[in-house]
């Protein structure tokens, strides 16, 4: 996995670039001070994995992500753990690692990193396909699309919910529109996406699914509404 630092304390930067040499699947392309510098580096390159460090100079960590279009895999680096609640509010972000931290819970970080990376590789079919396989706890799970009933995200996890199972697994909405067939699941909510074929009854902002509650967001109600055929 190619990845930069950036980071404006040497001491920092000194120990992740200690920490990545130890491990034989990780590649340092670059080291940066301040987001800023680093900006110039996104329009041209692409990296797996970002070590970002939260507090730098002129644009916060967590802001210089939303500007980064497609965004990498991130691992946070802070000295103050009350951000790293907040960090995981973005789905790109798959860790944070608190000042000073050990080298087997930086290798925790790169483990968890490599396993995101991999699971859409081993998503052997997508939209044509009537099937797919999870990566969950490294295990690969046979999923029937038709057989999903819905899609709940919950920060830096995804479950996905079927009627004899559910697997969770560190993964983004945002990753799934792309599996699944448009005319059949639909978002109804930031956290839900849902089958179509096995809504059961809406009622106000509430759809049911098989005694399951899910709530619909207010931009999402009227193109659901549109979806279903209503007479």
């Amino acid at each position: 996995m190619n990845c930069i630092i950036i980071e404006d304390e040497i001491p920092a930067q000194s120990i992740l670039k200690h920490f990545i040499d130890k491990v034989p699947n990780l590649n340092l392309i670059d080291t940066f001070k301040a987001a800023i510098e680093a900006n110039s580096f996104f329009n041209s390159n692409t990296v797996d994995v970002v070590f970002l460090d939260i507090n730098l100079p002129d644009i916060s960590g967590l802001d210089f992500i939303k500007t980064i279009k497609n965004p990498p895999a991130i691992i946070m680096t802070t000295a103050y753990p009350d951000y790293a609640v907040s960090s995981f509010e973005l789905d790109t972000i798959v860790d944070y690692l608190v000042k000073p931290f050990s080298f087997d819970r930086f290798l925790k970080a790169i483990n968890k990193t490599k396993d995101r990376i991999e699971t859409p590789k081993n998503n052997t079919e997508g939209k044509d396909g009537e099937s797919i396989f999870l990566n969950v706890d490294k295990t690969l799970h046979k999923i029937n699309l038709n057989a999903i009933l819905y899609i709940e995200s919950d920060r830096n996890y995804i479950t996905v919910v079927t009627e004899t199972q559910k697997l969770s697994y560190i993964d983004s909405l945002k990753n799934w529109t792309a599996k699944l067939p448009e005319n059949q699941f639909k978002q109804v909510h930031k956290s839900f996406i849902v089958n179509s074929k096995f809504v059961d009854k809406i009622s106000g902002n509430t759809l049911f699914i098989k005694d399951n509650k899910i709530p619909i967001g207010r931009t999402y109600k009227q193109e659901l509404l549109k979806q279903l055929k209503i007479i």
